[in-house]
């Protein structure tokens, strides 16, 4: 049963006691009249607080509508944007700095970004301190329950330092509430050592995934965790762990693995993974955000940012957009035209109302092409008008060609708005397998890296055409692995992290976007933070 359907049965949730907005005011803020000495009485009061962090997580991790980890993470980098298109979207230059590197120490996504991913971890920690410190009978626990829910939270608090380490680097390492109340900040390398620790300490703790876990933090969702943070190694500690990324990954990939649906296992198609009713086809989810519209109200929010002002006609259900992120131009052309993904994954071309066979188009309303089909380019300009500049402010409504990866299902689907969003999946462990495999041996492909990339590209071509489009140890190189990886996790989250490993987040140059200053592979600790707290050391390039 997913988590959020016994959250919906907890209306105690409403009631939990929670850190302030920021990492650096660690007194407790009651949102309401209850102390936590009246709370933490029973099971369900327990669960609901080990599960409260989970349904923060939706608001950071994924593309919620929210400044979060994912809108950072993916308009900074070469995919990904959110362009002016017309007279909606410039939003205050925020996606435009984002997608030139010139943010500031004020830009409300980082600031935005930084005091939800902190609240998450004062979800945990003050859920950690409350049910360390009170007995196990008296709550209606089990001292294994009890133990296994800590254990938990310590994983779930250590995935929260390893996204805000790969943002900001060199923060605080918080554990108790309030203490100390001015943190100062430890370097990435000691926040690195950190998550390492947590997660070593608490990985044999955890149960394996299963339905029951959907959702939530297990031991297969704590070693996805080393595999990323091993991935990552050499950037965020300065030192290479590409055998330690290897055994990581190993303990998923070998089999043995517990899984949602049945043992964990590569999805055959490119529909399961992503499909309404993915919690309960799907294989490959190692941990994911789930969602159960037909229980509760919790839902999906990527529409807004994705969707298009009438996309529910093209959908056949009532969601629609803020017309904002596209493919930026050109990134489209980079997939073969055998490539399934291309159209399975990518809204291009004219589009028509839901089950019409292609023959009711979708008609706009409003902008630029008011009264004419929708159709969906592979540019940003301005067309109507003949023109042929293409930059983050020359948009019409249509430009760009649109996200249809994650797909919510028609509104009389059974399982219509109940898409889980993965975090991480099978899939993106073979491809940190596969770069390791190749670091090691001087950036050239192994058989078994090899093997590991085709394993997942078969799926997108048919048998006819694969011959001619899997990789051989002499075309699959460094820079096609990087093209591959943006390719299939197109729209994931991680595009950042990988042109970072690459070097080329700030060397780089992509459409409207130049290369940058090199401390940019950082973000800016927001100013506000640091007025409240002057032992904040600012990161290296950014003014104090």
């Amino acid at each position: 049963m997913k988590q959020f359907r016994k959250i919906a049965t907890y209306t105690a949730l409403a009631l939990l006691p929670v850190l302030a907005n920021s990492c650096t005011d660690l007194s407790e803020n009651l949102y309401d009249q209850i102390a936590t000495d009246e709370f933490y009485n029973n099971k369900n009061e327990v669960i609901s607080a080990v599960l409260r962090p989970y349904t923060h997580a939706n608001a950071w991790i994924t593309p919620s509508g929210q400044n979060g980890w994912w809108r950072l993470s993916e308009l900074s980098a070469d995919q990904l944007a959110w362009p002016q298109k017309g007279r909606h979207g410039y939003d205050g230059g925020n996606w435009i700095r984002l997608h030139y590197h010139t943010w500031t120490v004020d830009d409300s996504p980082i600031r935005d970004c930084w005091r939800l991913m902190w609240m998450g971890t004062g979800f945990c920690t003050t859920a950690i301190e409350n049910i360390e410190k009170r007995d196990a009978i008296a709550m209606g626990l089990t001292q294994t329950e009890k133990d296994g829910y800590v254990s938990e939270l310590r994983l779930l608090r250590a995935f929260h330092y390893l996204r805000i380490m790969d943002l900001w680097g060199n923060v605080p390492i918080i554990t108790k509430v309030g203490e100390p109340t001015s943190p100062a900040s430890a370097t990435r390398k000691e926040v690195f050592e950190f998550v390492e620790k947590e997660i070593k300490d608490q990985i044999d703790k955890a149960p394996h995934l299963s339905k029951a876990l959907l959702g939530r933090i297990s031991k297969e969702g704590a070693y996805a965790m080393l595999v990323e943070l091993y991935l990552n190694a050499e950037k965020w500690s300065g030192t290479a762990r590409w055998d330690d990324c290897i055994a990581a990954a190993d303990n998923l990939i070998n089999g043995g693995a517990g899984g949602v649906n049945g043992g964990l296992a590569l999805d055959t198609n490119l529909i399961d993974t992503y499909a309404p009713d993915n919690s309960n086809i799907a294989k490959e989810n190692i941990f994911s955000i789930a969602y159960d519209f037909q229980i509760s109200d919790f839902t999906p929010s990527w529409t807004g940012d994705f969707y298009h002002f009438v996309q529910g006609k093209i959908n056949g259900n009532d969601r629609n957009g803020n017309d904002g992120v596209v493919v930026i131009p050109g990134v489209y052309t980079t997939f073969n035209d055998a490539d399934k993904r291309k159209k399975e994954w990518i809204l291009e071309g004219p589009q028509w109302e839901y089950d019409s066979a292609d023959t009711i188009p979708v008609i706009t309303t409003g902008n630029e092409y008011d009264g004419q089909q929708l159709v969906f380019v592979d540019n940003i300009r301005r067309n109507k008008v003949g023109s042929t500049v293409s930059n983050m402010t020359e948009g019409e409504e249509n430009s760009g060609v649109r996200f249809d990866k994650y797909k919510l299902g028609s509104s009389k689907d059974p399982h219509y708005r109940s898409t889980d969003w993965a975090v991480y999946r099978l899939s993106w462990i073979y491809f940190a397998k596969a770069e390791a495999l190749m670091r090691k041996n001087n950036g050239v492909a192994t058989q078994e890296a090899v093997d590991l990339v085709n394993t997942v590209r078969q799926r997108a071509f048919s048998a006819e055409v694969w011959d001619a489009n899997k990789y051989t140890t002499t075309t699959l190189t460094m820079d096609e692995l990087l093209a591959e990886l943006g390719r299939e996790f197109i729209f994931e989250g991680y595009r950042r992290q990988e042109l970072i490993r690459w070097d080329k987040f700030t060397t780089g140059t992509w459409w409207d976007h130049k290369a940058s200053e090199g401390f940019r592979t950082l973000f800016a600790i927001p100013q506000n933070q640091r007025a409240n707290n002057t032992n904040l050391a600012q990161n290296p390039g950014y003014p104090n």
